[in-house]
């Protein structure tokens, strides 16, 4: 490498420049990243765009050091960064000690997944205050005072308490806001985010993309932001840097590339970025209760909260609170809501993963709420489940083979032969060649793994299918082959779909109806183009508010959010009944609303 460090004049020089980065693993026989050469202003937004495998988070991670601990090694290129005292750093050629010194203060990233960045056995709290106290030398209550500070700045509910907790105690959504604070505590020069808002809500991405314009344009920030999300990208970003297999193909401003964008897959990631409004006018379905599939009735679930040295119950969590809606077969209900309104929850009482305190749950009439544990066994032949993280719901020591066959291992009795070619024929139905049945998960891209998921669910022929999450980690190109998959399956194999998700856009794409979530209730159901055509809840229409605008001329200016956050903890007995769903017209249904 070159020296490390050397003094020249900076004057109007970016704050990094990357210049021919180049990138390989496996001791050189795999080049992920060929000859990218960048440029980043103090206080520009630079998105860096591309599907899985392109090589933007390895281009990233190779400025902070950190792809020699994932095999990664530079063969060659500089990344200069001007750390001020009219001085250029090589950040490539530096040692671990100097690069340390700059990881987390100067220069901070915020990683796609929080729970493998954060440590499982340290609390929020200490994690925070970490990278204040070692590089700006700041006393326990200082830090401390700043940490609450970070939390309530990326409207953390109830931050005090969650210094005290642990990451496994926070849902997803507040893990990362928890990683973006963490980021921000040291006020860094440079920020770079990576993914940042993939798993987050529509109404927290919108806050949080408000929330680090608000920071960039009062500290002179610059960030370099990492997404396959065009409409994050017409959101926030000044430049847009596209990267396919390894090289940057197509550079401008945000402006140039969206209005005409000079390359095939630049268009492709444009096409294929779900956006709201665009979707065909969907026929008005009024399911019969009596045929449904799918009905639920009055579902409540409530988790106690205990505390004292006696550890009685104190409160109650309202997780789902008087849900009812029913699913008829060949249809499609979304159920959408931020994390915490008790979309994954409602998910997990129908198919009595936790048990439900009350209502019905009835799968072609039958509730299977009162049914024993050998009869629920068969009943949930009929109900399966599709996971937003394919690699996590599939077994990593199993074969794919194994993982469709199991489903007929455990309910039925078909001989090795038959249950051979039956498993091939749905590794083909889902577009997967029969070769692959004997690879394992870690083998496949996320695309592919949630193909066999979906084969998985399809194997014993169910009525229902409940998708969690389904697309939201895979890239807009895969998201779109996902969804008509899902599409085709439905109608060929009669299948009622629960669908659940944050996405507004990708909800559009593929439900007949929505339901809208907020504090364990609906709010608001209807026929899709009802819903988002005239929402009639408050809720409704903030959650649509708050959906990326994909075209940069079309960008609105937002504030960072700065409204109180519910809670859906009550004392025993203490919440009162809402008011029962009133019809607005043609099957459209609201909660009375005080706006």
């Amino acid at each position: 490498m070159t020296s490390a460090c050397a003094t020249v004049e900076t004057a109007g020089s970016p704050l990094l420049a990357l210049e021919e980065l180049r990138v390989s693993f496996s001791r050189g026989r795999i080049e992920a990243v060929k000859g990218v050469s960048l440029a980043l202003r103090r206080g520009e937004v630079l998105a860096l765009v591309g599907e899985s495998g392109s090589g933007k988070s390895v281009t990233a991670k190779s400025l902070l050091g950190l792809t020699r601990y994932t095999g990664g090694t530079v063969t060659g290129g500089r990344a200069l960064w001007h750390g001020g005292n009219d001085t250029v750093t090589d950040l490539l050629a530096l040692p671990e000690a100097r690069l340390e010194r700059l990881r987390g203060d100067r220069i901070a990233m915020i990683f796609q997944e929080p729970m493998t960045s954060l440590n499982p056995v340290l609390t929020i709290g200490y994690q925070l205050t970490e990278s204040a106290i070692r590089h700006h030398g700041l006393s326990r209550a200082q830090a401390d005072a700043r940490a609450l500070e970070a939390l309530e700045q990326v409207r953390m509910s109830d931050p005090a308490k969650r210094l005290g907790q642990f990451p496994h105690e926070l849902s997803g959504g507040m893990r990362q806001r928890v990683m973006i604070a963490m980021a921000l505590m040291c006020r860094p020069d440079l920020l770079i985010a990576d993914e940042p808002t993939t798993a987050l809500d529509v109404t927290v991405q919108a806050e949080i993309l408000a929330l680090l314009k608000t920071i960039q344009r009062e500290s002179g920030m610059a960030v370099l932001f990492i997404t396959h999300d065009m409409g994050v990208v017409a959101e926030i970003a000044d430049r847009v840097a596209v990267m396919l297999a390894g090289e940057i193909i197509e550079e401008g401003s945000v402006g140039q590339v969206f209005a005409a964008p000079r390359r095939d897959y630049t268009r492709q990631l444009l096409d294929a970025a779900p956006k709201l409004g665009t979707a065909p006018v969907a026929p008005v379905r009024h399911p019969d209760p009596g045929a449904a599939a799918l009905s639920v009735r009055n579902l409540r679930v409530r988790f106690p909260m205990r505390s004292g040295l006696l550890r009685r119950v104190t409160s109650e969590l309202h997780a789902v609170e008087d849900v009812s809606f029913d699913v008829a077969a060949r249809e499609t209900l979304a159920i959408v809501g931020e994390s915490g309104c008790g979309k994954s929850t409602t998910a997990k009482a129908i198919l009595r993963l936790i048990e439900a305190d009350s209502g019905e749950i009835l799968l072609d009439g039958r509730d299977i709420c009162a049914l024993p544990h050998h009869e629920l066994k068969r009943a949930r032949r009929g109900l399966q489940m599709v996971f937003q993280d394919p690699y996590a719901s599939l077994n990593p020591r199993m074969r794919i083979f194994d993982t469709v066959a199991e489903p007929f291992r455990i309910h039925s009795s078909q001989k090795p032969r038959q249950l051979r070619a039956t498993v091939l024929e749905l590794l083909e139905r889902v577009g997967l060649s029969p070769e692959m049945a004997n690879r394992f998960p870690h083998q496949f891209s996320g695309g592919q793994r949630q193909r066999i998921a979906i084969a998985r669910a399809l194997a014993l022929r169910p009525r229902v299918i409940i998708a969690d999450e389904p697309v939201s980690a895979l890239d807009v190109s895969i998201q779109a082959q996902i969804l008509e998959l899902l599409r085709e399956v439905q109608d060929e194999f009669n299948i009622a779909l629960l669908f659940i998700s944050h996405d507004m856009g990708v909800v559009e794409k593929v439900s007949d109806r929505i339901a809208v979530m907020h504090m364990g209730e609906i709010v608001e159901i209807g026929p899709r183009d009802a819903v988002l055509s005239d929402p009639r809840h408050s809720y409704t229409r903030r959650l649509l508010d708050a959906v990326p605008v994909a075209h940069p001329e079309l960008r609105r200016v937002r504030d960072a959010d700065t409204r109180t956050v519910g809670s859906p903890v009550f004392a025993p007995g203490a919440r009162e009944p809402s008011a029962p769903l009133e019809p607005v017209r043609d099957g459209h249904f609201v909660r009375p609303d005080a706006g």
